[in-house]
């Protein structure tokens, strides 16, 4: 059983003896919905991030990864179409770690993203783990009533669109399972002319360290209703694109030449044996939206929101399971190749 079978189990259970009906959607989107009052629909989500598995603490300063703890939760609220309001955090410090500037920096991260976004840290907790840095991020938004965006919701006809770049926070993973490190801030050129390689090495551990969560992006789909079902990109494409068809009974066409690449692992590729295309399919934790559109709703998207672009990549079919892409005039199936924590 690997891990989104053993969630299906207990989203199976939990529907079995669901003891309120207050919970409006439970287990198996981005974030739960909950009634809150009337009008008013809150959404919750929660996330784990473990030393050693989600992140390397040599490679990973405080600051940047308590900006990375509220990151994955403002992305989940944002691919539920939602605004994001508070927070709760959790967290398991080693005693040598305690004793150190690692929970001031931490929590400097944190609140200069919290702040970014209007988001009040509410509570938490604090223990000493003897396992590694343990962390439980918790975010809660508001929609109004009804106006959530799910996965379950995608229709054929539906075209199929990202935000920004992918593959470029897989490729930043790589380089530091390589060995490289980030440097200062502000030490990237920003003059494509004057881009080196280790200039874009650079830009790719921040892309996997410091991610922007889509926020804006997910209150403009979903407070101007244009997204008819959405996911954030946590998993990789492939992965995220399958549990998007699962849920909605639907199947996808995606064009891999529509795919918008990482500009920064294109420079890269080949040199350091990067596949742009394999790390943007599979990759994961980019942390872009993947949303689904009405025709009808196509032409009212606006091109950008706080600076990011998206691209139409695909289209939703009616082939229920069928999730293919093409490339030039070969068509293939298109698995879930993304990252699993307990694979089959």
């Amino acid at each position: 059983m690997n891990e989104f079978d053993f969630i299906e189990s207990l989203r199976s259970q939990a529907n079995s003896r669901k003891h309120s009906t207050r919970v409006l959607t439970g287990i198996g989107d981005d974030a739960s919905i909950i009634s809150q009052s009337p009008g008013r629909d809150l959404i919750v989500t929660t996330d784990l991030l473990i030393e050693g598995v989600d992140f390397h603490r040599n490679a990973t300063p405080g600051a940047l990864l308590g900006h990375k703890a509220l990151a994955v939760s403002l992305s989940d609220v944002a691919a539920m179409g939602a605004r994001p309001f508070w927070s709760f955090l959790a967290i398991g410090l080693s005693r040598e770690e305690w004793s150190t500037t690692f929970k001031d920096e931490f929590y400097e991260g944190f609140f200069a993203l919290a702040d970014h976004f209007g988001v009040t840290l509410a509570g938490g907790d604090i223990s000493e783990s003897r396992q590694g840095i343990i962390i439980d991020s918790i975010v809660l938004g508001e929609v109004a009533s009804g106006a959530a965006v799910k996965r379950s919701t995608a229709r054929p006809g539906d075209q199929i669109y990202v935000t920004g770049t992918l593959g470029g926070a897989a490729a930043g993973l790589k380089l530091i399972e390589l060995g490289a490190r980030v440097s200062e801030p502000g030490a990237v050129a920003t003059g494509p002319s004057e881009r080196t390689d280790d200039d874009a090495i650079q830009t790719l551990l921040v892309r996997q360290l410091r991610p922007q969560p889509r926020v804006g992006w997910g209150i403009v789909l979903g407070e101007q209703q244009l997204a008819s079902a959405m996911i954030d990109l946590s998993d990789g494409l492939s992965s995220d694109l399958n549990h998007l068809c699962k849920e909605s009974n639907v199947g996808a066409v995606i064009d891999a030449a529509a795919i918008p690449l990482d500009e920064d692992v294109r420079h890269l590729c080949g040199r350091r044996a990067l596949d742009p295309l394999a790390l943007a399919l599979h990759g994961g934790e980019d942390f872009e939206l993947l949303f689904t559109v009405a025709p009808e709703n196509v032409t009212r998207l606006p091109k950008k929101v706080d600076g990011a672009a998206i691209c139409r990549i695909g289209e939703i079919t009616d082939q229920m399971g069928s999730v293919k892409i093409t490339e030039q005039n070969h068509v293939w199936d298109l698995r879930p190749g993304g990252f699993e924590h307990f694979p089959s």
